[in-house]
């Protein structure tokens, strides 16, 4: 029980709030703290704050609304009032399952040396239905095989899967800051894997609910455009590193041939969406 986790709960829509507070009070490892940081929003995240009076349980409000384009500035926000030793940041919408501290424990004793884990999640609707699994990952891989998959196969993944110790997430200077958080979940999890790795639990610990306010669904078509061009400039300096293994060097050469094609297809899907 000695290893404390921060959540970290940037909020502005109260729609599912309580249902998201209440997976984390859910867990069954219970050495956490939750952070709730209101951004300014309209709507009445107080009242459902307020029926809560566990102690671990921290509350904050925003003078300003940081708003979506400057999300991970609100992210690194939260960051900065954590006192656990591990982190795990997740939207207002989205759920951890009850035995999710309990498997990155796991992993944070099999794997000490990592700086970031990530959980297997559930894609669940509007109404909590489950829509679909994201694939099972190796239980290790390295910082070139994580972007490697995110690339050519598509993996899909979230701010709220990873779970990063804390000192190594703060010594790279927080979440990496792109527009809209576009992108900003991958380059954050690939920078903290880049030493030692990336450590995946195979069971099911998170939900993310895909619906229709979120700011995957949202347009922002030119700040999306922006971000791409960053995450492509950010690539190409990531792809010049030397590496050793033979596997890695192999999936190295195949994304620096593949980097401009990714950029267009990012930028397709961003500008189809939009209409």
């Amino acid at each position: 029980m000695s290893t404390l986790f921060s959540i970290l709960l940037p909020t502005y829509k109260r729609r599912y709030l309580q249902e998201c507070i209440d997976s984390v009070l859910a867990q069954t490892y219970t050495n956490w703290e939750l952070i709730i940081v209101n951004d300014a929003s309209p709507e009445d995240i107080d009242g459902i704050v307020a029926q809560y009076t566990d102690p671990r349980i921290r509350y904050y409000k925003n003078e300003k609304n940081f708003g979506a384009k400057h999300l991970v500035e609100q992210w690194n926000y939260c960051l900065s009032l954590a006192k656990g030793e591990y982190v795990i940041c997740m939207g207002d919408d989205d759920k951890l399952l009850p035995q999710c501290l309990e498997e990155y424990l796991k992993l944070i004793q099999t794997y000490p040396e990592v700086a970031v884990l990530h959980g297997q999640t559930d894609i669940i609707g509007e109404q909590g239905e489950l829509v679909c699994h994201t694939p099972i990952r190796p239980e290790w891989e390295s910082a070139v095989q994580l972007l490697y998959h995110r690339v050519f196969d598509r993996r899909p993944q979230f701010i709220g899967d990873f779970c990063y110790r804390v000192s190594d997430l703060r010594s790279q200077g927080g979440y990496y800051n792109l527009p809209y958080a576009w992108g900003s979940d991958d380059i954050s999890a690939i920078q903290a894997a880049e030493k030692n790795g990336i450590a995946n639990t195979r069971e099911v610990v998170f939900a993310y609910r895909d619906n229709g306010r979120s700011i995957t669904r949202q347009k922002h078509v030119m700040g999306k455009l922006c971000a791409i061009r960053l995450q492509a400039k950010w690539r190409r300096c990531f792809l010049r590193q030397p590496v050793q293994d033979i596997t890695d060097k192999d999936y190295q050469t195949q994304l620096k041939r593949y980097n401009c094609k990714f950029t267009i297809i990012q930028w397709y899907y961003v500008i189809r969406n939009a209409f």
